[in-house]
């Protein structure tokens, strides 16, 4: 680990109170960056950016629903207002929340899959980008998971969101690419988070059953994930822009 990496840079993260998120701004604090907090959860929020600077890392808090345009506005302005400038941009936060086959799934339940896993990274990246040229270029990942590569049934809506973060992320990139923002994503496969032991990786057995998916026959750690995305949002990565880059075991390589 790098401790100046990210010295003197500003980085947002939402779904920052859990599973990669957290990880994630946790690896970036202590890679000197001031870390700017979003997530739904304002009393976990709060405790991880006092953890953060009880360990001489700067961080910031800010209560947001990322389905709400308003919201996001207001964490990338929180951002700005607090540290001056914005860097770099984690756009993380998701979720499967529909699952059956695509005659069962309603529409109410489609557009909420929509909103979160695609309207989300949509709204932050509207408010990033301009934060970002004003502050002279950086860096953005979009969590696109292994599921905005290949299909799988019972969760068709997450399945088109995730693949609408992956074009989406190009298009930004392709916009951008001039103006110094560099645009990736990241296709992620299972992550031992809290998500993922609430649901799929509940029992010793589902646990097995989505290892096995896995080429490498295991799911990763979030550090793992947050390690990749920080190289990604370095100057390290300074000639990656527009990619769809897997961390999945070999999920995807099937």
């Amino acid at each position: 680990m790098n401790t100046a990496r990210f010295e003197s840079k500003v980085v947002l993260v939402t779904g920052a109170t859990s599973g990669i998120g957290e990880a994630t701004s946790r690896r970036l604090a202590a890679e000197g960056a001031a870390v700017v907090l979003g997530a739904r959860s304002k009393d976990v929020g709060e405790q991880l950016a006092a953890d953060i600077r009880a360990t001489g890392g700067r961080a910031l808090f800010v209560p947001t629903d990322v389905t709400v345009e308003s919201e996001v506005a207001a964490l990338v302005g929180a951002a700005v207002d607090e540290f001056g400038r914005l860097d770099g941009a984690f756009n993380n936060a998701g979720a499967v929340s529909a699952f059956g086959a695509v005659q069962d799934i309603t529409a109410e339940s489609w557009q909420a899959e929509i909103e979160l896993n695609l309207s989300s990274v949509y709204f932050g990246m509207k408010y990033q980008v301009p934060a970002m040229l004003a502050s002279g270029g950086g860096a953005i990942v979009n969590n696109a998971s292994n599921l905005g590569v290949v299909g799988m049934g019972s969760v068709s809506p997450y399945v088109a969101a995730k693949h609408g973060v992956a074009g989406l992320t190009k298009a930004v990139a392709l916009e951008n690419a001039a103006q110094g923002i560099r645009v990736n994503a990241i296709a992620s496969g299972a992550v031992d988070t809290p998500a993922f032991r609430s649901s799929m990786g509940a029992t010793p057995e589902g646990e097995a059953q989505i290892a096995a998916l896995h080429p490498m026959g295991r799911i990763s750690k979030p550090e793992e994930t947050a390690a990749f995305t920080a190289f990604l949002l370095s100057d390290e990565a300074s000639f990656i822009t527009g990619a769809n880059l897997s961390i999945d075991g070999g999920f995807t390589a099937q």
